[in-house]
């Protein structure tokens, strides 16, 4: 018994509890008000010089649209962002979205789901994060459409210089997408429609509370011209804390709350971290 006990003292206890969100908020002040940050300002990721506005945010119907703008110059582009409160580690998170190409486009917009915590400084051991990004007119030095699913170590932004391990879909992912990362004491998988994407491991693992966010932005690459906007929607995003779950459970639990009236459900216990939204 005293062995048993001892065993119970020192496992590692992970939260639990359930956030699901489907975006039925009336007007960006509930949005706000449900505990949201809406990103304002600028710095990375996207183009120098461009911004973040709470204004390139909608909700349409139960969709949460985020929209940039652009004439190709800095000046000119305007980004959007969305993040939850920095308490969100090990667990499965799912969100349904609906990625966009544009035909004839060669903007190199990044659309994206992912969790993160911030950087403090360069090459921060603490870093956390785990996102999938989609390219959809290509970027980065590479003109193929491609969606990535990456488990971060650290990073230095300025030079740039990464540590991580990434997986990659090449192709188009136009349309509705169901995007699982599940998050373990010493590994990360990723998911698209329940395909597994990538299993990472080592210090790629997160360790430190992070936030869940989207993010709609641009890369260096653009041109000067017209301007141009671009959208993408998020239909519902789920988190079960301390669980690994199938993107099918996900779903399931999903549609079992909207069936139950359930628009918002928040019971992972705050971390007591502010959500600084600026990665």
């Amino acid at each position: 018994m005293k062995a048993l006990l001892l065993v119970l003292m020192v496992t590692p206890a992970f939260a639990a509890g359930e956030f699901f969100d489907d975006f039925s908020q009336t007007n960006l002040a509930a949005l706000r008000d449900s505990g949201w940050v809406l990103r304002e300002g600028t710095g990375h990721p996207g183009l120098p010089g461009a911004s973040f506005k709470a204004s390139q945010l909608a909700l349409d119907g139960g969709l949460l649209k985020l929209k940039i703008s652009t004439d190709g110059t800095p000046a000119n582009t305007t980004l959007a962002q969305l993040c939850a409160p920095r308490k969100f580690l090990i667990g499965t998170t799912t969100a349904r979205v609906r990625f966009r190409d544009t035909a004839g486009s060669r903007d190199p917009v990044i659309q994206s789901f992912f969790l993160a915590g911030p950087l403090k400084h360069d090459y921060d051991p603490d870093f956390s994060e785990v996102d999938f990004e989609y390219l959809p007119h290509g970027g980065w030095g590479e003109p193929e459409t491609r969606l990535y699913g990456v488990s971060w170590h650290t990073v230095r932004i300025d030079p740039w210089e990464s540590f991580n391990q990434a997986s990659i879909l090449q192709g188009s992912f136009d349309g509705w997408q169901l995007l699982t990362v599940q998050v373990e004491a010493t590994r990360t998988r990723h998911y698209v429609n329940g395909r597994l994407i990538g299993e990472h491991t080592g210090r790629n693992v997160p360790s430190k509370p992070m936030a869940i966010s989207f993010n709609h932005w641009l890369s260096d690459g653009s041109k000067p011209g017209a301007p141009r906007d671009y959208e993408f929607e998020v239909d519902w995003v789920l988190h079960e804390a301390g669980k690994t779950l199938s993107h099918t459970a996900m779903q399931a639990r999903a549609m079992q709350l909207r069936k139950q009236g359930v628009a918002r459900r928040d019971t992972v216990p705050d971390a007591g971290l502010t959500s600084e939204c600026n990665l």
